[in-house]
């Protein structure tokens, strides 16, 4: 008997590939990259000791034993999706509930999940909102996202990205450039459990904080954008949010120099079994690489 597990999200992975026998079309499909590909046929070549393709310049063949496997690995997936159908019905047995900051659903998630959804159609996603870290009262969630130091008890985490804050203000109201000297005048938008963040901002810039400047205070970061894009005054925001909330309308200008801050985006796993399921490891897989390009095309 062979003793070793196997991850399914890998056998998915060898099936996909098998039957475009191209990588970089396999990823096409199963909403990944080619190199994620690449590395599940690898890990799963490695872990059952023997090459499943044969890969050559521009050409990509299964070898004789990969040949014989793939019948059984498609039968073998195929029977599970229908027991598990037959036993909790399709839609539950491939739904993903993920759990996300409001500005972060709105923002940064929403434009980009009907990706994921065209390239995995069979999979239902519903996606709940939270403003603030504790008390979220959904005991179903699969994934949660989550801004902070990843200091949390609760449940196991891994970080997503680095994140830098900007200073914004409404864009093209008075016509001019705004300069990092405006920001003095205020007022100030403050983020209700960020408020640590303009004190940041000034301190990288050698700035002494202004005294007795007016001020907002608003729960969410997408309020504090749309207040900012008023012309009502200045918000210091994650630069990855700007970027997505101007992405179809500029709306608020950057007034200043990014800042790093030491809060970033984590992935939170419940410690249950539902999110053992391969289609919630798909999903923390491309929630993967879609941080990493938003960052780097936050960075050019």
């Amino acid at each position: 008997m062979f003793e070793k597990q196997i991850n399914l999200t890998w056998l998915r992975t060898f099936d996909v590939a098998a039957r475009h026998l191209n990588f970089t079309e396999a990823a096409a499909e199963l909403g990944l990259t080619q190199t994620a590909v690449s590395l599940h046929i690898r890990s799963l070549e490695d872990r059952l000791g023997s090459r499943l393709f044969q890969r050559k310049a521009r050409h990509l063949s299964l070898t004789e034993i990969g040949q014989a496997y793939v019948p059984t690995v498609r039968q073998s997936l195929s029977d599970i999706s229908i027991v598990t159908a037959s036993l909790f019905g399709s839609t539950t047995s491939r739904m993903i509930t993920l759990m996300a900051p409001v500005s972060t659903s709105a923002l940064w998630l929403a434009p980009r999940l009907p990706k994921f959804r065209e390239a995995n159609p069979d999979i239902e996603l519903r996606l709940v909102s939270n403003i603030w870290t504790e008390g979220t009262g959904f005991d179903d969630v699969d994934i949660e996202l989550r801004v902070g130091r990843g200091d949390w008890n609760d449940t196991p985490c891994e970080k997503l990205s680095d994140e830098t804050i900007v200073p914004i203000c409404g864009f093209g109201l008075n016509g001019a450039t705004p300069k990092p000297s405006d920001i003095l005048k205020g007022p100030l938008i403050h983020v209700l459990g960020q408020e640590a963040d303009w004190g940041r901002y000034f301190a990288a810039q050698k700035i002494a904080a202004p005294e007795k400047v007016s001020e907002y205070f608003v729960d969410t970061m997408m309020a504090a954008i749309e207040l900012a894009a008023t012309g009502a005054g200045y918000a210091v925001i994650m630069k990855q949010l700007i970027d997505m909330a101007n992405s179809t309308n500029v709306r608020v200008a950057i007034a200043g120099a990014e800042v790093p801050i030491s809060n970033a985006y984590y992935l939170m796993r419940p410690q249950s079994k539902r999110s053992k399921r391969p289609e919630v490891q798909l999903f923390e897989n491309w929630l993967f690489e879609e941080f990493s390009a938003s960052f780097t095309a936050s960075s050019i």
